[in-house]
């Protein structure tokens, strides 16, 4: 497994690591979404420029409706942007890029498909030679705490192991960029807990660009290197934090003066905002 170097416990303390590029992996710049209606046009983002380097873990966090899951729509290629551009490994974006994965706040698991069933849909989406799949398949499941489900069906699985295999089957085809829609929003606290440490042990053991979206102020400094804040509708980024605490985390972190400082900047952002102490970004 490939760690992160320990650091100093001094908040502007940088930690070093093999894993930390600095280089433009990703590059949004002036993208703006406007959806027309029958109201008036809806602007959904604005100007929005950002850079993502590569094998960082960078966390979108904003109110609701502040675009942040139509932010991660269009970096998918999913959706058009009104104006601006998007560049992916010095590429414009306009199609979804073969070299992504995807999860989503609802797992969207096949339930007629058994678990390596649905691991290995995006292979065989592609058309490529399901048996040499297989095993890379069974070690995801291995790596994610799952082993010996293979066979079992989605029905039978608990809110967090369904959650997981949605994780295996994004990361089946060794993407180098992950995009995450929320996909911890709907779990127990104690289940995301769990899923926010074995996403980071997955995210140090084999390097990956990480796009994650979340409402949990805790939870994207617990996971990120840099935490975009983004405006109330239409969607702006108005700071970006950069998080410089050790790796790995663990939950005790959380605990720590410089945790509570990082959040305490963050919230700090949203007041300005008007929004109140957990009333739209949670803790």
């Amino acid at each position: 497994m490939m760690m992160r170097a320990p650091v100093s416990q001094d908040v502007g303390a940088r930690h070093a690591s093999p894993l930390h590029d600095t280089g433009n992996f990703l590059s949004v710049t002036g993208l703006a979404k406007i959806y027309p209606s029958r109201a008036g046009a809806i602007v959904a983002l604005k100007e929005v420029s950002l850079a993502v380097g590569t094998t960082q873990f960078v966390s979108l966090l904003g109110p609701s409706g502040c675009g942040k899951s139509t932010l991660l729509r269009c970096v998918a290629g999913l959706e058009r942007p009104t104006a601006g551009s998007i560049v992916l490994s010095g590429r414009a974006v306009t199609d979804p890029p073969r070299d992504m994965g995807v999860v989503f706040q609802r797992d969207v698991l096949l339930d007629w498909l058994t678990v390596l069933g649905n691991i290995l849909l995006p292979a065989r989406i592609r058309r490529l030679p399901l048996p040499e799949w297989r095993d890379k398949a069974a070690r995801l499941l291995a790596m994610i705490g799952l082993a010996g489900y293979a066979e079992r069906y989605p029905w039978e699985l608990s809110g967090g192991m369904r959650q997981r295999v949605a994780i295996c089957r994004a990361l089946l085809l060794d993407p180098a960029l992950l995009l995450m829609d929320e996909p911890f929003g709907a779990l127990d606290a104690m289940t995301r807990d769990e899923l926010n440490l074995e996403l980071q042990r997955l995210w140090l053991a084999d390097a990956k660009t990480v796009l994650f979206v979340t409402h949990s102020i805790a939870e994207a400094v617990f996971l990120s290197d840099k935490v975009v804040i983004m405006s109330p509708s239409p969607g702006r980024v108005v700071d970006i934090v950069k998080v410089e605490l050790a790796r790995p985390r663990a939950l005790a972190v959380r605990e720590t003066a410089d945790f509570a400082h990082y959040v305490a900047r963050i919230r700090t952002i949203f007041e300005g905002f008007g929004l109140l102490r957990g009333s739209h970004v949670g803790e």
